[in-house]
């Protein structure tokens, strides 16, 4: 077989590969995304970076291996071992691409005095949370095929675990809102917590006028106009803002700093 004809047979390999690769790719991509972090979140908790660069690299690096190995030539024993190889070394890439995501994700939307706060694995630190969060109601407990779960914070029973609570944030430790045991359904009865501190969404937008569009738009899919609504600030590794109701409902995000507006 001629080289020309060889190369014609691998490239054919490869794009189906390449193909292939995409689909797969694209399936994860949505796993990733639209369940473990809808939007904002993939902004908010950062680490989706990483998984791009993966996915990516698995993308183009398979159906390349592809196009070099495969010659028709080959023993067909050969040729499926070699081809087999490239496929669990893909897969064992974008495997660990997924894992590291969401081992990354965003777990909770936690309401605290004045702010929303994303938790991931990470933020409780060394502390072993599994059993806390196990305790927690079903509706409060993260699901692998859902979004980051809007929790409140209870109060400390007493000056004794208030002071404790108190104690070990103010040296780097746990605040409440890393602590599950603290958390509480973010319902109707707790959510006049976040209403005695949320601010009106007119004053975050004469601070960022570029973001006026944006919060039209999201508020017209609930019905409401911009003097109907509220903000507080999100704390994690971007500024963003939460977008409420009258009745604090979480209706949506936008960028931005938060603790900047006045009213």
């Amino acid at each position: 077989m001629s080289f020309s004809l060889r190369i014609r047979a691998a490239a054919k390999a490869a794009l189906f590969h390449f193909l292939a690769s995409i689909f797969v790719a694209a399936f994860a991509a949505v796993l990733v995304f639209l369940v473990w972090y809808p939007h904002p979140y993939g902004l908010l908790s950062g680490g989706l970076t990483l998984f791009l660069i993966l996915v990516s690299v698995d993308v183009v690096c398979g159906p390349m291996l592809t196009l070099v190995l495969f010659n028709p030539r080959k023993p067909r024993r050969e040729l499926l071992t070699d081809m087999s190889l490239v496929v669990f070394i893909q897969l064992a890439a974008l495997t660990y691409g997924v894992y590291i995501v969401h081992q990354a994700r965003p777990l909770f939307l936690v309401h605290e005095v004045d702010r929303f706060r994303v938790i991931t694995s990470g933020d409780y630190g060394d502390a072993d949370v599994h059993q806390a969060i196990d305790q927690l109601d079903a509706s409060l407990r993260p699901h692998w095929l859902k979004g980051p779960v809007t929790v409140g914070i209870r109060d400390p029973r007493d000056a004794q675990e208030r002071q404790d609570v108190m104690l070990e944030s103010t040296f780097g430790g746990r605040d409440y809102s890393q602590r599950p045991n603290f958390y509480v359904p973010y319902d109707t009865a707790y959510q006049a917590k976040a209403l005695a501190r949320a601010k009106p969404l007119k004053a975050f937008i004469v601070n960022y006028p570029a973001t006026e569009d944006d919060a039209k738009h999201l508020l017209s899919q609930h019905g409401l106009t911009v003097d109907k609504a509220l903000f507080l600030p999100v704390l994690h590794k971007q500024e963003w803002v939460a977008v409420l109701d009258k009745s604090a409902h979480v209706l949506g995000f936008l960028p931005g700093d938060g603790f900047e507006v006045h009213e």
